[in-house]
């Protein structure tokens, strides 16, 4: 018999979830996170609610709705929930906190096209090249 995720859970608050955990996180995507709990990873990044729906491809109105309806995230969006959420954890532990990384991620990069990076959270394919840079940024390989 399957284990019941349970997603209030300690290793699904926004500081704890791994990575490394893949089974807990394929559960958690095929779920779905309620809007509850999404509210309560949002609170301790530094997106705006209006940011996460560009990321997520939702309009702010379908997020308002799920918060009336205490709906959860289809799979989809609760994976891309998910990768940013992994990738922003990544990125302060790079940077060695939060107030680095925000600032990086707010300002115009030419290693990754001229661009700021959370302009690249809205796809699979942009936080993969964050995911990337990260690395090089960790240990030094600077392009």
């Amino acid at each position: 018999m399957e284990e019941a995720l349970d997603l209030n859970n300690p290793r699904f608050s926004y500081g704890s979830i791994d990575d490394r955990d893949i089974l807990f996180l394929i559960k958690a995507v095929r779920k779905g996170i309620e809007f509850n709990k999404f509210l309560a990873l949002t609170e301790k990044s530094p997106f705006t609610l209006n940011e996460w729906s560009g990321f997520l491809h939702i309009s702010e109105r379908t997020m308002q709705r799920y918060k009336r309806e205490k709906k959860a995230f289809d799979p989809i969006h609760t994976e891309k929930i998910l990768e940013v959420t992994l990738l922003y954890k990544h990125g302060v532990e790079v940077f060695g906190n939060k107030e680095k990384f925000n600032e990086w991620l707010d300002t115009i990069n030419l290693a990754i096209g001229g661009i700021k990076p959370k302009e690249l959270l809205d796809n699979t394919f942009g936080i993969s090249l964050l995911k990337d840079e990260l690395t090089r940024i960790e240990y030094g390989v600077l392009a």
